[in-house]
């Protein structure tokens, strides 16, 4: 009974913690053969983070997709750890192993991104990560990059945390230095007041101003030319001398 009550206090607190964003990795499908002929069953993986540092995953089966998913959801709820973070990046580069599969997290600087494959790009994604390079050595079968990923950042350490045990000051790391340098080449929001405005042409705008209708460009009735206007001046008279009733 108690057991039971620890298990749904933990899951209330996971959900009440804030926004969880959960992602499917993939879905397999397995049968077996019976007397009545084959039944399935289906395995779902589920990578769940907050995109504030904390992420887990989880496995669930069954013999419906949505009950597998839901499982591995609740099963990656329970397992979220939380890793440092040094800005949106890793503090320093690791290696993860499991089985036949081995991944290399490398910090990146701001602006690079997440330079990884499918698997590997969600978990850090839902970690918080968006600057890092990755490497994939070995088998590249999912559920164990998947563990070699979360062994990979299971190791990572703050380099004050660091210091404190050692009794050291380390001073400022080179990825700490990176990433400063960084920060110089990154785009800054300018403020409201401050805000660049956009383009305005102004050719020939000095030589539109008051032209009315019918002058160079405008759309009304185009002047008439000067042989069109000897011609209209020698119609006049004859329209005056023409007999009155």
């Amino acid at each position: 009974m108690s057991q039971t009550n620890t298990k749904s206090r933990t899951q209330d607190n996971v959900e009440e913690s804030g926004h969880i964003e959960s992602a499917n990795l993939g879905v397999d499908r397995t049968s077996s053969t019976v007397k009545g002929g084959r039944r399935f069953s289906f395995g779902a993986l589920v990578v769940v983070g907050d995109r504030r540092g904390r992420v887990g995953f989880g496995y669930g089966k069954s013999n419906e997709v949505p009950a597998a998913i839901e499982k591995a959801e609740k099963y990656a709820k329970r397992s979220m750890t939380s890793i440092p973070l040094l800005g949106n990046t890793i503090p320093h580069e690791v290696e993860g192993t499991f089985s036949a599969s081995k991944v290399r997290l490398i910090p990146a600087a701001p602006g690079t991104g997440v330079v990884a494959g499918g698997t590997v790009r969600t978990i850090l994604e839902k970690a918080g990560v968006t600057d890092c390079l990755t490497k994939c050595f070995g088998s590249t079968n999912k559920r164990n990059i998947v563990k070699a990923v979360f062994d990979g950042l299971a190791q990572l350490r703050m380099a004050g945390a660091v210091a404190g045990i050692r009794g050291q000051d380390l001073g400022m790391t080179i990825i700490e230095s990176k990433i400063e340098r960084g920060k110089r080449f990154m785009p800054t929001a300018p403020a409201s007041k401050d805000r660049a405005k956009g383009p305005v042409n102004t050719v020939d705008d000095g030589g539109r101003k008051g032209r009315g209708r019918g002058g160079p460009g405008g759309g009304g009735r185009r002047p008439r030319s000067a042989p069109d206007q000897q011609q209209g001046d020698q119609a006049a008279p004859a329209g005056d001398a023409a007999p009155k009733a």
